[in-house]
């Protein structure tokens, strides 16, 4: 009997009109509420508690800040820059990342919940010691991103390219990888839990091989 799929993440519950807000700069405990902040430069901030709640964040340059405790609920991040961010115990739920530069993000000890990244740069990341449950990565490029002792529930990867990821001592319950590349992966023992379609299981032989250090024979 085939195993059902994941769960899919719930989508962000915005109002349907959102207030312009200028925003120059990041403080403690800030909280932006049912606002719209589009072409805001507001890299290398150092902010902790931040709260955007029914949000919605266009082309918003983020890169190099930290922003610990960071809270995002029924929020939209399009064509964003948070690479080299830093949000330990980030908790974010109802939230998407659209289009958006994640190079780096340090997102350790975070909360995640219904959360969808599309189109997005997430390479050499961190989602270490996080807790994930309904997360989609479609489209996405994880090159050498960790998800070291991370517990992942209904988290789906598909069309993801995720060259030498590390799931090192990841929990995983109901996830599943479509169309991914997985070559170098490390961890190969933690995907216990996670589903993957036929052809893609083929496809991955060579990674199996590997991790169950069994060596290839030539031809007679």
């Amino acid at each position: 009997m085939p195993r059902r799929d994941a769960a899919i993440p719930h989508t962000p519950e915005l109002p349907a009109a959102l207030e312009p807000a200028e925003v120059g700069e990041l403080s403690h405990d800030a909280s932006y509420t049912e606002c719209e902040v589009v072409d805001a430069v507001l890299s290398d901030q150092q902010a902790n508690g931040v709260i955007f709640d029914a949000a919605r964040l266009v082309n918003v340059e983020l890169a190099g800040s930290r922003l610990d405790d960071l809270r995002l609920t029924d929020t939209e991040l399009k064509r964003c820059n948070l690479a080299n961010t830093r949000a330990q115990r980030a908790e974010a739920a109802r939230v998407t990342f659209d289009g958006s530069r994640m190079t780096g993000i340090q997102l350790s000890e975070a909360s995640l919940r219904d959360v969808t990244i599309r189109d997005c740069r997430v390479d050499l990341a961190s989602f270490g010691f996080s807790q994930l449950t309904r997360v989609t990565f479609e489209s996405c490029v994880l090159d050498q991103t960790d998800f070291l002792e991370s517990k992942l529930e209904s988290v789906r990867f598909h069309s993801c390219q995720l060259t030498r990821a590390d799931f090192r001592g990841a929990r995983m319950q109901q996830c599943e990888f479509r169309r991914c590349n997985l070559n170098g992966l490390q961890g190969v023992e933690s995907l216990r839990g996670a589903a993957m379609e036929w052809p893609d299981i083929v496809d991955m032989a060579g990674v199996w091989a590997t991790a169950l250090g069994i060596e290839v024979l030539d031809s007679d």
